[in-house]
This record gives structure tokens, sequence and C-alpha cells, in this order.
């Protein structure tokens, strides 16, 4: 089955303003996340209570607007942003990575958790299992917006898009069931409290993210003025590799702590 894309990607226009999907999907993954976090944490054993999560809604806003951004600027277009500065700031032309906004939402966590006199992992945690519901949306923003599209496809169904005649793979879909839909569930079983460890859950949701990620890069077209590295691996790839290496790091830091109490 070929489906032709003629998604519009604005959801609605009031006195002239355009309201468009992808910022719908950026405040709905803001208002679900936070909403389910407040469930989590009084779900779980945390040191910190629920209406703390109000408090740091405004550093998880701004963590992943700005960091979004900066990790754009650096890890896809850094010359052409060092040669035209002022680009940086026009967010509205597009251009944000996901590794930027998690650098900065990591780096937001730090001084929250500082600030606030609470465990940095039990915050970690709780982010983690609500990253998700943001990235589920933020793929389907994509796939309405028909941008972020994957690779030409032989097989018997794929999707046309814009002005394309070639059908391509819905890398979109794919990475808002993995990255999204699936990671949520499985991070949902772990964060009960026969599962729940101190850093289970970040280490989890750092593999299989860079896992699912790594592999669904193989089906998704790289960005056309930067392509493969060394012919073999785009940079959101390359960008996963840390994340999963990490992540095991943190199950055998779990393992060993289990062990050694």
């Amino acid at each position: 089955m070929i489906f032709i894309h003629n998604l519009n990607p604005v959801a609605f226009e009031i006195f002239s303003i355009k309201i468009y999907w992808y910022s719908l999907a950026y405040i709905f993954g803001f208002f679900l996340g936070s909403f389910y976090a407040k469930r989590l944490v009084n779900r779980i054993q945390c040191t910190f209570k629920s209406q703390m999560i109000d408090d740091f809604l405004t550093y998880a806003i701004v963590s992943v607007i700005i960091g979004g951004r900066l990790g754009y600027v650096v890890f896809y277009n850094f010359n052409f942003f060092l040669n035209n500065p002022f680009e940086i700031i026009k967010i509205w032309n597009g251009g944000m990575s996901f590794h930027g906004g998690f650098l900065g939402v990591v780096l937001a966590m730090l001084i929250f958790s500082r600030i606030k006199k609470i465990l940095f992992f039990d915050l970690a945690n709780i982010v983690a299992a609500c990253v998700p519901i943001g990235l589920f949306l933020g793929r389907i923003a994509n796939f309405v917006n028909g941008e972020l599209y994957g690779t030409p496809t032989n097989g018997e169904w794929g999707v046309i898009f814009n002005e394309d005649s070639i059908p391509r793979h819905p890398s979109q879909i794919y990475e808002a069931i993995f990255e999204g839909l699936l990671i949520f569930l499985v991070l949902k079983f772990f964060l009960t409290k026969k599962y729940f460890f101190v850093y289970n859950t970040c280490a989890i949701f750092l593999i299989l993210y860079g896992s699912f990620r790594f592999i669904i890069e193989f089906f998704r077209e790289p960005d056309s003025h930067i392509g493969y590295i060394l012919e073999l691996l785009s940079v959101g790839q390359i960008l996963c590799l840390p994340m999963i290496f990490l992540g095991f790091y943190f199950l055998k830091r779990e393992n060993d702590d289990t062990t050694r109490t």
C-alpha cells in the first residue's frame, strides 16, 4: 500500500495566526509528561514530592528548547551557523536535535537536583519514563510535516512525500512506535515497586532509545548537507553510541551495588 502524503502541518488558525501540529506536540508532550510524572512520584519512593514536578517543568521546557537548538547547531550545521550566527535564534525555521535537548535536560536535572537537595537519579528516572511521551508526539508531528522522511523502498508499501515521486519508509512512524510507545510501555513495567532500582530506568531508556534510533536510522534519509560519516553511519547513529554505552554502565553499576548490598 502506497500512501500519498498530503497532510497539512497547520492544525488550525486563529485570527490569521497559524498553530502547527509540531507546536502542539511540544505543548501536549510537556503537559502529559508532567501529569504522568506526578502519578509516578506518588507510586514510587522518591526524595521529592509530586508538587516539585511543576517547579522542574520550567527547567525542562527551557533546557529542551535551548539544548535542542544548540545541539542542532553544533552537531548538524556548525559551519553554516558559524557564518550566520543570527540564524541560531530563528527556531521557527526548523532545526532541533534530540541529543542536544537530551544533554540540556541532563544539565537542568543536575542544577535542579542540587538546588532542591534531591537525588539526581530519583528525578532522572521519572524524567526518563516521561520522555517517550514527547518522542511519540514529536515523531507523529514530523510525519504530518512531511520531514525527516525515510529512504526509498521497493516494498509494497511506503509513503510518497510532497512532490517526491519515490515511495519511502515512514521512518517517523517507526520512531514513534519504537522510541515512543514501546519504550514507554517497557519503562512503565519497570517503574513498579518490585522492579524499581536506583539506576535501571535511566539505563533502560538509554539502551533502548540508543539502539532503536541506531537501527531506524538505516531506514531514514540522512541530512542532505552531511550524508553518512565515512559512508557508513549517520550523525544520529554516532550520537546514539555513547547513550548505549552509558546505559550498560548504569546497569552494571546497579548490579554491583545490589551485589554489595
